[in-house]
């Protein structure tokens, strides 16, 4: 399972992780030429990691919209769109994100189908340092295409946080869910999702506590009208705290939109909105 293997990379070593942070504000320190060639190693890696023995094509069908900088990394907004047909016999199926400098790069991976109407999300990020992000699509014959982009934020992943943990967790998993527009019979329909959720990355020092706050975020998202799936959707720490996410899909008769989260600890989540009627 998707969600398992975001859950081995991220729970393999939370130590790890907080000397990876170390480690990338130290880069902000290095000559260019240097910077550069850590970065290009550490986009191999990745494909090593999890495309191995795969060839990923250069594509400029994806495009990819992100400000150059941002003023904070804890809120970045991001979204794709892949200019390929979604038809029964040819469509994309996959595609997953990684945020190459963040502690833990892997970021979502988002599962298509015709149903999706096309492969685009919009949704907000975390950078915890400049990083180049990468948006590697699969097609249905399982070819791979790649994108990327480079962001200038910094600080999202770590941090300080304050409040009340026990109100946060108790608020975690209310959704608001809305179509954008009239509907759209036989159309590709835009909705948007917002979810109350403080995705805790593991890397946040508790001010009240001077510990860290252990990781709990939302790591499964399945979206299906009428019944048939639409959009389903992995995602790990490298989401932004209350996860944004708009979203398409095709309706060819009025029906309910329905959405299923849940977290790492295991509490599930529901919402549905009446669409068309």
């Amino acid at each position: 399972m998707m969600a398992d293997h975001i859950h081995a990379w991220i729970k393999v070593d939370i130590m790890k992780n907080r000397l990876q942070v170390l480690a990338a504000l130290a880069l902000l320190a290095c000559p260019l030429g240097a910077l550069a060639q850590v970065v290009e190693s550490s986009w191999t890696a990745l494909q090593q990691a999890h495309f191995p023995g795969k060839q990923l094509d250069a594509a400029r069908f994806i495009h990819i919209t992100a400000p150059s900088r941002a003023p904070s990394g804890e809120q970045v907004p991001f979204a794709f769109s892949i200019d390929h047909p979604m038809t029964a016999n040819r469509y994309i199926k996959s595609v997953t994100l990684f945020v190459d400098a963040n502690p833990e790069p892997l970021t979502a991976v988002f599962h298509f189908n015709p149903q999706s109407g096309k492969a685009e999300i919009s949704t907000r990020i975390r950078f915890e340092s400049d990083s180049p992000v990468h948006v590697v699509a699969e097609s249905s014959d399982g070819k791979l295409y790649v994108n990327s982009t480079l962001v200038k934020a910094s600080g999202g992943c770590g941090g300080t946080v304050l409040g009340d943990n026990a109100a946060a967790l108790a608020a975690a998993g209310k959704m608001k869910l809305a179509l954008d527009g009239p509907f759209k019979r036989g159309q590709v329909n835009q909705a948007r999702l917002l979810i109350k959720h403080p995705m805790y990355t593991g890397l946040q020092r508790d001010l009240n506590t001077n510990g860290y706050r252990p990781a709990f975020f939302i790591d499964k998202i399945d979206v299906s009208y009428n019944g048939k799936p639409v959009l389903a959707a992995d995602t790990a720490i490298g989401i932004s705290e209350d996860p944004y996410i708009q979203f398409g899909f095709v309706a060819d008769q009025p029906g309910a939109l329905q959405v299923v989260i849940r977290d790492n600890h295991g509490a599930t989540f529901r919402q549905s909105l009446a669409v068309g009627g």
